[in-house]
C-alpha cells in the first residue's frame, strides 16, 4: 500500500499533527463542522495557523482526518479469503462513518467539496486515494492466493463497498450495522469471485 510522502519545507512535528486533529475533534463535537474555522484550530492546538496549513490542504481535510481517518491507513487485515478480508473491511467502513464526528461533519464536507473543483481533487488523491490503495492491497493478496485471476478496478470496489454504506447513513439516515456490513461484503466478494 502506498503511503504519503514528506512535501518540501521542514519535517512535521507528529505532536502538532495531534494536537491539531484533537482540537478538530473537540470543537466539531461542541460547535459543529459549519463553525470550524482553521484560526480556531491553531488556538486551541496552541500552534500556529501556518502550521495548520502545512499539514492540511483545508478546512475539509483538516475536518476528514479527525472525524473519519487520516491519508496514512494501516495495512488491511488478512484473514486469508477475500470474502474475509472484505467483511473486514466493511465493519470497518460501518465503523468509520458511523461515529458521531463523521455523521456530524460528513454533509457539510460533501456540499463543501461539491462547490469546489480543486478541493474535490486534492480530497480525492489524498482521503479517498488512501482508501482505494487498502482496497487494492486486499485485491492483490485475493489475485496472489489465485481467488481472483486478474485484478479488479480497485476504484470500483471501493464505491461498491463504501456506497451502500454511505446512502444509509447519509440518505436514508439508518444505522449501519454488523449484519448490513455483512451482506455488502458478501455481495461483492460473490460478485468478484464470479467474474475471478
Amino acid at each position: 500500500m502506498s503511503t504519503p510522502r514528506q512535501g518540501p519545507g521542514r519535517p512535521r512535528e507528529d505532536r502538532i499533527d495531534h494536537s491539531a486533529l484533537a482540537a478538530t475533534r473537540e470543537l466539531l463535537a461542541r460547535d459543529g463542522y459549519a463553525a470550524l474555522t482553521v484560526d480556531a484550530v491553531a488556538a486551541a492546538a496552541g500552534v500556529s495557523k501556518a502550521a495548520i496549513y502545512r499539514r492540511f490542504g483545508s478546512k475539509a481535510e483538516m475536518a476528514f482526518r479527525a472525524a473519519i481517518h487520516d491519508t496514512e491507513l494501516p495495512a488491511p487485515i488478512d484473514t486469508g479469503s477475500l470474502r474475509g478480508d472484505l467483511r473486514e473491511l466493511a465493519h470497518k467502513i460501518g465503523e468509520s462513518m458511523s461515529n458521531p464526528l463523521a455523521r456530524a461533519a460528513g454533509p457539510a464536507l460533501i456540499a463543501e467539496l461539491a462547490k469546489d473543483a480543486a478541493l474535490a481533487e486534492r480530497f480525492r488523491e489524498a482521503a479517498l486515494g488512501a482508501e482505494v490503495d487498502y482496497i487494492r492491497d486486499i485485491l492483490e493478496k485475493a489475485v496472489v492466493r489465485g481467488e481472483l485471476t486478474e485484478l479488479p478496478d480497485p476504484a470500483e470496489v471501493h464505491l461498491l463497498m463504501a456506497g451502500p454504506v454511505f446512502y444509509s447513513l447519509f440518505g436514508f439516515q439508518q444505522e449501519v450495522g454488523a449484519s448490513l456490513s455483512e451482506r455488502i461484503a458478501e455481495v461483492v466478494a460473490a460478485g468478484l469471485l464470479a467474474e475471478g
